[in-house]
């Protein structure tokens, strides 16, 4: 498996994220920052015109020279200044031609919101002015002095000044957030390099590492972290000793399969002889030997049934099927000649009612081989069970699913079947049983994309369903063949 690049690295992204979401924090602080920026150059302007104006009031006749009042505007950068007292009483300071003003702010109960627009504005116009001739607009700034509350201050100014201090704040704040981003990045990507990173690399490397070589891989060692991190290396060394004691229990039951496999060959070859042999003491004159005959050949026929499905268990895995258009009533019919074929333990015929409730014409889209091996599976095992009538009907289920139920009138399932219902050589709900019925039904089942369900036992019978999926579209029944190429287990 190929490691992450550099661009790719969980460290880069790391480091990335945390830049771009400190310069996100920075621009949300921008906003109100560059507003309140605003109304404080503004409120200095005002403040030094309210000085300004002053002088008004300790001048002779209450007029000032030209000349101060000239150097008195150049020193609050405005064009006209009016301070009107309690009373009406106005004192002003003007050019000879003041321009005129293009805006007018009143400042007075002004709130955030118009802050920030009155800002974005000032800002728009300083982004026209860069890719275009630079606009220097005239404004009237309205607000009570900042010395005095009681008196209000009327300065007509040009914004040009006040744009170009806020391009100045603006890279400031920009120098500052992207020093800032850096640091913080910084701090962040080794401290989470250190606790999250380089552990996180440890324990990719202990799973690739047992991925390709389960049993040569050296064992995790957890560490004494209580978070997160330490959790999952106690959990994956928990894991990777759990694997590997799997690992060779299923290579010893792999070479034990494999070992059985060819005794059990053999001896269903032996135990086939033996059969064939055995029907012959039927002829025999003694009458005692006649009577035994057929238990004899019973129990042979069940050691070789028995040889044959651990020997199919063993060599199937996965199912091949071939899904086709398959007319379920002829299926059952099929399935339970099968069953009613089966040999009682004592070698006597089956003597039990199969009733096909499947309505004709009822078509599935499944491989009718594996699925008659699954209904020979269910019937077998209840008419060795006890039962004297077996009752299959199909009815529409759920999400497109067709449902097959069986129900038997035999004795109900053992305790001990139902627990392991399903399990190999573990479920079998009949004396001299492997379980090994049920758990291929299932198998067929699941490999269909569908589910073998047990709905009810008891004293009354047993009740299995069967969910296989439907067929949509419209089949010719007379492609659907009728056969029994279908091997029952």
């Amino acid at each position: 498996m190929p490691r992450p690049t550099v661009a790719t690295s969980l460290s880069a992204k790391l480091l990335l994220l945390t830049i771009l979401f400190v310069l996100l924090a920075e621009v949300l602080i921008y906003a109100p920052s560059i507003a309140r920026f605003r109304m404080g150059y503004l409120e200095e302007r005002l403040a030094a015109a309210h000085i300004a104006a002053l002088s008004v009031e300790a001048a002779p006749d209450l007029m000032v020279t030209k000349e101060l009042q000239a150097k008195l505007l150049a020193y609050t950068g405005a064009h006209v200044i009016d301070l009107i007292q309690p009373g009406a009483r106005v004192y002003m300071l003007s050019r000879p031609m003041p321009p005129h003003a293009d805006a007018v702010y009143d400042l007075r109960g002004t709130g955030m919101g118009m802050q920030f627009v009155d800002a974005g504005n000032a800002l728009w116009l300083a982004l026209e002015g860069a890719f275009g001739p630079q606009r220097n607009r005239v404004i009237r700034v309205i607000d009570r002095s900042p010395n005095d509350p009681a008196q209000r201050v009327e300065v007509t100014m040009d914004e040009r000044p006040l744009i170009d201090a806020m391009l100045d704040f603006s890279r400031r704040i920009l120098a500052v957030s992207v020093a800032i981003s850096l640091i913080a990045a910084i701090l962040v990507y080794v401290t989470l390099h250190a606790l999250l990173v380089r552990p996180m690399r440890r324990l990719t490397a202990e799973v690739v590492a047992f991925r390709r070589d389960p049993d040569g891989a050296p064992p995790l060692v957890p560490g004494t972290r209580a978070d997160e991190i330490g959790v999952a290396e106690r959990e994956l060394a928990a894991m990777q000793g759990t694997v590997r004691a799997a690992l060779r229990q299923r290579e010893r039951l792999a070479t034990l399969g494999t070992a059985v496999a060819k005794i059990n060959h053999d001896l269903r070859g032996i135990l086939s002889t033996a059969s064939l042999l055995s029907e012959r003491l039927t002829e025999s004159a003694d009458p005692e030997v006649r009577r035994v005959t057929p238990r004899l050949v019973a129990s042979l026929d069940r050691a070789v049934e028995l040889c044959g499905q651990t020997l199919s268990f063993t060599r199937d895995g996965v199912l091949p099927l071939t899904p086709a258009p398959t007319d379920l009533n002829h299926l059952v019919e099929e399935a339970g000649a099968e069953v009613l074929a089966t040999a009682r333990p004592d070698g006597g015929r089956v003597e039990a009612e199969w009733i096909n409730q499947v309505p004709a014409g009822t078509l599935a889209t499944v491989d009718a081989a594996q699925l008659g091996r699954a209904l020979v599976n269910l019937g077998r095992n209840a008419v060795q069970a006890g039962a004297d009538r077996v009752r299959i009907a199909a009815q529409a289920g759920p999400a497109g699913l067709l449902t097959v139920t069986v129900a038997d009138t035999g004795p109900g399932l053992a305790p001990r079947a139902r627990e392991n219902l399903f399990q190999p050589f573990a479920g079998s709900a009949r004396a001299g049983g492997i379980g090994l019925g049920l758990a291929i039904a299932r198998e067929v089942l699941r490999a269909h994309g569908g589910e073998l369900r047990l709905v009810e036992s008891g004293a009354a019978g047993t009740v299995f369903a069967l969910d296989i999926p439907q067929c949509n579209a419209a089949a010719d029944p007379v492609a659907v063949v009728g056969h029994k190429s279908f091997v029952p287990h």
